[in-house]
């Protein structure tokens, strides 16, 4: 498996962000079945740069907490088959790897989320992250019953690895 995680945020971070993100990673493609190795790439920014991320991809001209952008286009979420169709298109040549997708997480949504929910940065880090991957899987939350069952699988994975909401 590879993690590459790039640092553009323009402050120290505290917290051991690097062993959150590649820990939850890790854990997610193993919690969604992935079949492969994969690859993921993430990039840890400001409100100012996910802004500009946000309005260039989404057309939505504010700062989010975090974006995904998944490489799959998945029938169903955890259906990673459909990879095996055109695999040149989803694997990479060199080492094999399937590539996911990108995650973009603001480190200042990490520090500002943590406050108002009433939790650690290291919760909120590994929240954003097991969200996205849940997105990279093939899940998203557009209706109410989408929703639930995210939420749900999110939990779950969360407190397997002990980020609960202290």
């Amino acid at each position: 498996m590879t993690v590459n995680i790039e640092n553009e945020y323009p402050e120290e971070i505290e917290i051991d962000y690097l062993h959150i993100i590649h820990d939850i990673v890790t854990a997610a493609a193993d919690y969604v079945h992935c079949p492969y190795e994969v690859a993921v790439n993430v990039l840890v920014t400001d409100n100012e740069q996910i802004q500009i991320i946000n309005r260039e991809q989404r057309n939505i001209d504010q700062p989010t907490d975090v974006l995904s952008f998944p490489m799959i286009d998945f029938d169903e979420p955890e259906a990673f088959a459909v990879v095996e169709e055109h695999p040149e298109d989803y694997f990479d040549a060199d080492s094999g790897e399937l590539n996911l997708g990108d995650i973009v997480i603001s480190y200042d949504k990490v520090l500002e989320q943590s406050k108002e929910y009433g939790h650690s940065p290291e919760r909120e880090l590994a929240f954003l992250t097991a969200h996205s991957m849940l997105h990279l899987s093939g899940y998203d939350h557009i209706d109410e019953e989408e929703r639930k069952v995210m939420e749900a699988k999110q939990e779950e994975l969360l407190e397997s690895k002990g980020y609960t909401r202290d």
